[in-house]
């Protein structure tokens, strides 16, 4: 990796990871793709926990741990935190991976499935088979925004899905280190681009559509290595027409700056 340019478009941990490949050598170019803006309205929340009351979920799916600390400081702004604990005891708790089962425990919620790794909607549904959910309520806490293949899966075993937004995905306010992201592949100045999730693809691709350099970025970015997490990265890529070179398995950090080394050592 050594004086090699990576380009990073994570949000969240983007810094992390830029440290992480500036250890060893290379040279991260840090654009953040992602800007989570609170989406929990104080009125909807209140309203959904209202209307459980007399009509309790069946299941109740928690996707993300900043989506579930997010609910969970709602309810504690309305005084329903209480309540809320109360529905979800009488509930199949669902945890889609570490971050929204250490959000439950830090509140005392019981999690009677966990999804395997790599904790994608794959895993939920197929943990969720054996529970019947035919004429039941299915409460869904979104992550970004509404994830279709879980609802869609959901609605045609028979469920009525609540899904309770959170936080939303956006593009960033400060756009500018996209564009620059965006003159450096033009360039072929990025020795390799690293994708983490779908929704930074689409922002990316999103921005590009704005500026008319839809097809420059796609076929600067099918000059370049691409390296992605899987696999719902991936597939956002390759329906873009866009190569992937790499997939990291399984789809973490750690694994990812292997693949990521392996391929610049090249």
């Amino acid at each position: 990796m050594k004086a090699k340019t990576v380009a990073i478009l994570e949000s969240r941990l983007g810094s992390q990871l830029a440290e992480l490949i500036s250890k060893r050598g290379g040279q991260p170019l840090l654009a953040p793709a992602l800007a989570e803006v609170p989406d929990a309205d104080l009125d909807y929340i209140a309203g959904f926990v209202a209307r459980l009351g007399p009509a309790p979920a069946k299941v109740a799916i928690f996707q993300t741990g900043v989506g579930t600390q997010a609910l969970f400081s709602t309810t504690d702004a309305l005084g329903l935190s209480e309540t809320l604990l109360g529905l979800l005891a009488a509930a199949v708790v669902v945890a889609r991976g570490p971050k929204p089962t250490s959000a439950l425990r830090s509140r005392g919620v019981r999690i009677d499935i966990s999804a395997k790794e790599p904790f994608t909607t794959a895993e939920v549904l197929a943990a969720l088979q054996q529970v019947p959910i035919d004429g039941e309520r299915v409460i869904v806490q979104r992550y970004g925004e509404t994830n279709t293949k879980l609802e869609q899966a959901l609605h045609a075993r028979g469920a009525e899905v609540i899904e309770i937004p959170t936080y939303r995905w956006a593009l960033p306010e400060d756009t500018k280190p996209l564009v620059r992201l965006m003159d450096a592949l033009d360039r072929r100045e990025i020795d390799a681009a690293v994708f983490t999730s779908a929704a930074q693809v689409r922002n990316l691709f999103a921005l590009a559509v704005n500026l008319g350099r839809r097809d420059s970025l796609a076929a600067a970015l099918n000059a370049t290595p691409v390296v992605s997490i899987g696999p719902v990265c991936p597939a956002a890529l390759t329906t873009l027409g866009i190569r992937v070179t790499l997939e990291a398995s399984p789809p973490k950090l750690g694994p990812l700056l292997s693949a990521l080394d392996e391929l610049l050592s090249r």
